[in-house]
């Protein structure tokens, strides 16, 4: 079980240094930086203190227990350091060198010491070949990267499993922009034990996450992973971006992280069956994980759009209703009542049939006397509204209507521009409705909340 990992009470840093080119150095400064309010102990046979921390020649000199150590060693040397995290019976070691089975051979031979190593004993590994883990509920960051150089997401609701480690950092950097957070993140690196189907298992159960993101380049066993992931799938929904779907990029895998990527069509198979989300790139891969921890699964096909931007609303149709771009879903058809009802609240030159166009002179009251009509409509699935701040009625106060609807139905919330569209977007993170820069990322969380929604009800889940 990784629960612990949850709730690490104290690290180790084998390679802290106090220089700042180092390694070492980079994850003492993450570790402490965060306001981990565990123990930290540096360990270093060369130094005395560092950062103020009394420095241990090796962990066994360490007399208290350690949930987790991260050595950042050369491969070699890794692998000595492991032995002593055997023999101080730690609960997990975090490997971040590379040079393992990635490079075949004598980093083949290194890895299979890893693995008789912690063979019985209580000692699980996450790596090597990795950047680390970050869990911002616990505020335990042990990423190789400063601060300096990326943003680090805050607390959310969306798990991060990533093979690859860079990947796993550009993207977490990218999705600061509009304050999108995180429940935790693993890069599991080559996963000489602890692999993504262990990793979905433990998410599951987390109580902080509602979605679980996983980006592959190979699946570690097939079995497993297709026993695993159906379970988890039922209970929290899962997003997977699988690469090595042409021979030039199964090749470039096997390199990357030294595993043969898994034939594409037999992974294919096992998430469809699953009812598994995939992504085609790390976008699509955060924006379908946020959909689906912050969203509704649609019970039906049937889409409400309003804007206050009549193009907006047509270029969303094109896509919404496209077998060959978009989800094919349809537009809801409102009864004679309903129309009558938003007719009252519009101008005479805007249109109430769907998709709503409240034009340019729509202001927050109105949306809040259309979202009221549309969401008790018995013909409505879902909302796909647009909150554009560049109309000149739409202000903040337009997120506070949003969030009071989005409880009732399925909803995904379009913003586009620069400034003012990112303080929206910032806001509506901020009330966890799934918000979008864009009209086509807008769509396609609502063809994955359909997905998903379609998958649970094929499977009788209310």
């Amino acid at each position: 079980m990784l629960n612990f990992l949850f709730n690490v009470k104290s690290v180790a840093v084998i390679g802290a240094s106090q220089d700042p080119m180092k390694i070492g150095h980079a994850i003492m400064e993450n570790v402490l930086g965060t306001g981990f309010s565990g123990k930290i102990y540096p360990i270093n046979p060369a130094n005395k203190e560092i950062m103020g921390l009394r420095c241990y020649m090796n962990v066994t000199e360490v007399k208290d227990s350690i949930d987790l150590v991260v050595i950042a060693l050369p491969a070699s040397r890794s692998v000595e350091a492991l032995s002593q995290c055997v023999e101080a019976k730690v609960k997990c070691v975090i490997i971040v060198a590379g040079g393992f089975s990635e490079l075949g051979g004598e980093g083949r031979a290194l890895q299979d010491q890893i693995n008789e190593m912690i063979k019985g004993t209580q000692t699980r590994v996450i790596g090597p070949n990795t950047v680390g883990v970050l869990f911002p509920y616990s505020n335990l960051n042990t990423a190789l990267t400063p601060k300096e150089r990326i943003y680090y997401p805050g607390r959310g609701e969306i798990a991060f499993i990533s093979q690859s480690g860079a990947l796993g950092l550009l993207t977490m950097d990218s999705i600061t922009e509009y304050d999108l957070g995180i429940s935790g993140f693993v890069n599991i690196g080559n996963r000489t034990d602890i692999d993504e189907s262990d990793l979905l298992q433990a998410f599951s159960e987390d109580i902080h996450t509602k979605s679980i993101a996983v980006y592959l380049e190979s699946v570690s066993d097939g079995n497993k992973f297709y026993e695993i992931v159906k379970r988890v799938n039922l209970k929290k929904p899962v997003v997977v971006l699988k690469t090595g779907r042409s021979e030039a990029s199964s090749r470039a895998a096997s390199f990357h992280t030294g595993a043969l990527a898994s034939d594409d069509r037999v992974i294919d198979g096992i998430l469809k069956q699953a009812g598994v989300q995939r992504a085609l790139d790390e976008v699509d891969l955060i924006d379908y994980g946020k959909a689906l921890a912050y969203g509704k699964p649609l019970k039906g096909k049937r889409i409400a759009i309003i804007t206050t931007a009549g193009g907006a609303g047509v270029v969303t149709t094109d896509l919404l209703t496209s077998n060959e771009y978009g989800p094919a879903l349809d537009l809801t058809k409102f009864n004679d009542t309903e129309t009558a009802e938003m007719k009252k609240a519009v101008l005479p030159f805007a249109s109430v049939a769907n998709p709503i166009d409240l034009t340019a002179d729509g202001n927050v009251d109105t949306y809040e006397i259309i979202l009221d009509v549309i969401s008790k409509s018995g013909n409505v699935d879902g909302i796909i509204a647009y909150a554009l701040p560049q109309t000149p009625k739409i202000d903040l106060g337009i997120v506070d209507v949003l969030s009071k609807y989005a409880r009732n139905k399925p909803m995904v919330v379009g913003v586009i521009g620069n400034r003012l569209a990112k303080d929206v977007l910032r806001e509506l993170e901020k009330k966890r409705i799934p918000a979008y820069p864009s009209i086509s990322r807008s769509v396609k969380a609502m063809k994955v909340l359909y997905n998903y929604g379609h998958f649970l009800n094929r499977r009788g889940v209310p």
